[in-house]
């Protein structure tokens, strides 16, 4: 399910992202509720959409975590829309927005740290990677996210248009690994059955109903024939459970895929010297 943002009243919506109107006044109701905000609300929304996904998202819901009805809720929140748009941006502030190895020109080590930091974030937040770029929020924390990948790739002086399509390639790029680690995740509870389960009983039936497919792709043969992909250094921290195949192997390819984009940007480096 793809959703879109901005979808909202502009002026309401921006004014709610940026805080830039006063909050309206919480009304005091018979016993000792506490009172309502925009940041409670929005925070009961993320925890809904963190446990449940996005599909579980709705006013109603949100309220019921909150002990309110819905309509309480639209004093301070318009509606699901908006509340989408909060949610977003609120989740983005978790991003760190300095890195120290960048300031002492050491670009290479402070975009591996950030790539990193943006994968985890997504893992923690599969919901976000259903929220199109086509139509940002533009709030704040997603623009601190935005200016923060800006600067670091400035560091590798770089021409302006090459930044920008630097920053359309690596959000992309970090979004498709986080959603294949989230897959991997959601795969066993989704569909009932283990990925060693899946494995076994498709791979028999595979060998049994295709016996030339060695012959018939021999390109993928040969990969597996050149044997197992080693985890790579500290994949499996020491003390914890191992991680699951397919997770391991999402980790894995985005480890390897994000060192070959920064060859490439040390290459265009180098071509302009």
């Amino acid at each position: 399910m793809v959703v879109f943002a901005g979808q909202g009243d502009p002026r309401r919506s921006l004014s709610l992202l940026w805080r830039a109107d006063a909050p309206p006044s919480a009304r005091g109701g018979p016993g000792p509720k506490p009172r309502l905000s925009v940041d409670a609300i929005v925070a009961a929304a993320v925890a809904l959409a963190d446990e449940e996904g996005m599909a579980a998202l709705s006013m109603r819901a949100v309220g019921d975590r909150l002990g309110r009805t819905a309509m309480a809720l639209y004093t301070y929140v318009p509606g699901k829309s908006e509340l989408l748009d909060l949610m977003y941006d609120a989740v983005h502030a978790e991003l760190p927005t300095a890195y120290p190895e960048s300031d002492s020109g050491d670009w290479r080590t402070a975009l591996t740290a950030w790539a990193g930091e943006v994968l985890e974030f997504y893992v923690r937040h599969p919901w976000v990677l259903q929220v199109s770029q086509a139509r940002p929020v533009l709030g704040p924390h997603e623009y601190a996210g935005l200016d923060t990948l800006v600067t670091l790739l400035r560091a590798t002086g770089l021409p302006a248009g090459v930044v920008r399509r630097l920053v359309g390639t690596l959000f992309p790029y970090l979004r498709g690994s986080a959603q294949a680690v989230a897959d991997a995740r959601l795969a066993a509870a989704a569909t009932g059955s283990s990925d060693e389960e899946w494995w076994a009983a498709r791979s028999a039936a595979l060998l049994e109903l295709v016996p030339d497919f060695a012959e018939r792709f021999p390109a993928v043969s040969g990969l597996e024939a050149e044997g197992p992909v080693e985890p790579y250094p500290g994949a499996v921290p020491e003390g914890t459970e191992p991680v699951p195949y397919p997770e391991r192997e999402a980790r894995e390819t985005f480890r390897v895929g994000l060192g070959v984009l920064l060859d490439g940007i040390e290459a265009a480096r180098a071509g302009r010297t």
